[in-house]
């Protein structure tokens, strides 16, 4: 659908034109609601630029929003209609595999973020990726099969719960919608505001960047707590390292504590 400016004249579709009153070229909102919905609408104005900078119109931009909206129905009643719904996680972080450990952390790490960013930064434009990421990733535990069986439901069910109630103040009527099928017997307003759970923002294990003379040859997950010669160890032992070094000793192992080992022969 065609999104006419203020003054009648339509936008270049796929164009990026800066709207300012000299141009007198304002978009009317109206039209992007007539053709994708006021959600839509919303979306784009609030990821496009953050509140205090000028907005940069794209009709892009404004379907990109379109897409991601249908894409969160869609997740949302592809997940409910594989099997109803289940009570959100609610046990021990131990008794989870990896990638659900890595999928929840993400998810506590994107509630804390989104929660500072509306609350103290006032970037809307952050909070709206920071789930954009979090939907990523939850997609790719769930074409690996991850979020089957009942812990990686209850992981799902809370996952998309969260994204619903993150996304609320800025598309409230598809937060509304999807809500009354993930939770049909309790209102948005009675679930709050989701809160961080301090137990997965711990990661039991880190993935480190492995260098050799400065130059990146591979990577390790090792324990987040573990020393630092199992660490060179480790690094030592990738098959970048062994390849590089060609034979040769290190002379000095520096490791960054949580980012990187380098290796210098």
């Amino acid at each position: 659908a065609a999104v006419l400016r203020a003054d009648g004249l339509p936008v270049t579709i796929g164009g990026v034109e800066k709207m300012s009153k000299s141009k007198n070229n304002g978009v009317d909102p109206q039209q992007i609601i007539d053709a994708y919905g006021a959600d839509t609408a919303r979306l784009f104005m609030m990821f496009a630029s953050p509140p205090e900078q000028s907005l940069e119109w794209s009709d892009a931009g404004v379907e990109g929003a379109h897409r991601f909206l249908r894409r969160l129905w869609r997740t949302v009643y592809e997940f409910k209609n594989s099997g109803g719904t289940t009570a959100a996680f609610g046990g021990s972080q131990d008794a989870l595999g990896k990638e659900l450990k890595d999928l929840r952390h993400k998810l506590h790490s994107t509630i804390a973020k989104v929660s500072d960013d509306y609350d103290r930064r006032q970037q809307f434009n952050t909070a709206i990726a920071a789930v954009m990421e979090l939907l990523n990733q939850f997609d790719s535990c769930n074409r690996n099969g991850d979020t089957s069986g009942e812990q990686g439901r209850a992981v799902a069910q809370e996952v998309l719960e969260a994204a619903v109630r993150l996304l609320w103040p800025i598309v409230p009527h598809i937060c509304e919608a999807l809500w009354s099928e993930l939770r049909p017997s309790e209102t948005l307003w009675a679930a709050g505001w989701p809160q961080a759970d301090e137990a997965a923002l711990v990661k039991s294990e880190i993935e480190i960047m492995v260098q050799v003379n400065g130059k990146l040859r591979g990577k390790i997950t090792v324990a987040a707590d573990a020393p630092k010669g199992d660490i060179e160890a480790a690094a030592l032992a990738t098959e970048g390292a062994v390849k590089f070094m060609e034979g040769k000793p290190a002379k000095k192992i520096i490791v960054v504590p949580g980012r990187l080992v380098n290796i210098v022969v």
